[in-house]
């Protein structure tokens, strides 16, 4: 059944674009998979997304001709599970695939995906090199990116800053949390829990079912990315404080300002999409804290500048969070054209909220210039009573965090 399941979601993936998580949650609950073969499941869908260019390199290498999608798709799995997945015998992996083919109909390929799926499996410890090395087209290949995500990356970082940030999306991520430190110290809170130390905080080890962990259900802590976490601290909270969180949805930045502020002030948490607010709202109230208030709306209608501490984390390309988000990669370059105009619209309209000596912190979950730097000299540039005191871009694999980026500006009193 996980097979099934991982199969049926890249099938919907490539027929409908819908989103990776959005897939495989519904799928999990329409196939009414356990834990277990949901985690599974999971692990192939996310797997061959991760890997989908240097699959079908393989695939291309030993299968000739056009393949149908579906059959493709099978291949795709199969391959992932003989390269990436030692646990699971090689044998078994071919054989489900053949029976995949034979059970949906495509009896005469089987035979094709047998073929294919030995010679990978015998050619696993010297399989073809991808050619090109030295090239953009190389790294696209290998490390399943666009070329045109790959040449931006190279204009950014240079070819091997670009291949450590490629290399670094197809990892898993660390589960970070943060403690509620209005409730628990961090050390009470590692005590209760399988977490390691690292540089950049606390690590959840078997993340799977956080939700139902007591210390969760107590309000106890929160998930939240480094980089997105430094974007509250960055603001440098006091108790007491007004704080708005402009487009606030999943929360994070909400719950780091309340915990930051000891509970006390206020900080509104506002977003566009209520569904995701609703959520934001029930996280406040999991961890007790009484001082956010959610309200509904479009961050543009925003206007009085009220406020100590505006967050303004707009909306992105999100390429700084492919490793939990694979498929965003896949995403048309064509639509990220408009965003850096409608952050600069809303940045802008959410800097009047800030009051004459308050402070406001742009942020974004990408490292493109044209939405981080370039927004923020042209917003800066447009502005005089803002400086500049603070800006940074995190990377994952200098950072080990997402890849985000914050500015600081302080209004003039």
């Amino acid at each position: 059944m996980p097979r099934r399941t991982a199969l049926e979601a890249l099938e919907r993936f490539r027929r409908d674009s819908a989103w990776s998580r959005q897939v495989m949650d519904g799928l999990a609950e329409k196939n009414r998979l356990s834990e277990r073969d949901t985690a599974l499941a999971s692990r192939l869908f996310y797997g061959v997304l991760q890997n989908m260019e240097l699959c079908d390199f393989y695939i291309g290498c030993f299968a000739k001709g056009k393949l149908e999608p579906k059959v493709r798709d099978i291949l795709r799995l199969g391959t992932y599970q003989l390269i990436w997945m030692d646990r699971i015998p090689a044998a078994a992996a071919v054989d489900e695939a053949v029976r995949q083919c034979r059970g949906l109909g495509y009896g005469r390929a089987a035979g094709l995906v047998n073929a294919v799926l030995r010679r990978i499996s015998q050619r696993k410890d010297d399989l073809p090199q991808v050619p090109g090395e030295g090239t953009a087209a190389h790294l696209s290949v290998r490390y399943s990116h666009p070329l045109w995500l790959v040449e931006q990356l190279i204009d950014r970082r240079g070819y091997e800053g670009a291949e450590a940030v490629l290399s670094a999306d197809n990892t898993e991520p660390a589960v970070y949390i943060q403690p509620n430190t209005c409730r628990v110290s961090a050390e009470e809170l590692a005590r209760m829990l399988p977490v390691r130390n690292s540089p950049a905080g606390l690590i959840l080890e078997r993340s799977g079912g956080i939700a139902r962990l007591d210390a969760f259900q107590k309000g106890l802590f929160y998930v939240q990315d480094p980089a997105a976490h430094a974007v509250s601290q960055s603001a440098e909270l006091t108790a007491g404080m007004r704080v708005l969180d402009a487009c606030a949805a999943p929360g994070g930045k909400s719950f780091a300002a309340a915990i930051a502020m000891g509970n006390e002030g206020s900080v509104t948490a506002r977003d566009i999409l209520e569904k995701k607010l609703a959520l934001v709202a029930q996280g406040a109230e999991r961890m007790g804290l009484s001082c956010i208030r959610c309200e509904p709306g479009d961050a543009r209608d925003i206007s009085g500048g009220e406020y100590d501490v505006v967050f303004a984390d707009v909306p992105c390309s999100g390429l700084g969070v492919i490793r939990k988000k694979p498929d965003i990669r896949y995403r048309d370059p064509a639509a990220l054209a408009g965003l850096p105009e409608l952050q600069e619209e809303l940045l802008q309209a959410i800097a009047t909220a800030v009051r004459p000596g308050g402070r406001l912190v742009y942020s974004t979950c990408t490292w493109r210039r044209e939405e981080n730097e370039d927004v923020s000299a042209r917003f800066l540039a447009a502005h005089p009573d803002f400086t500049k005191t603070l800006e940074r871009t995190f990377w994952p694999d200098r950072d080990g965090t997402d890849g985000f980026y914050l500015c600081r500006m302080d209004r003039a009193k």
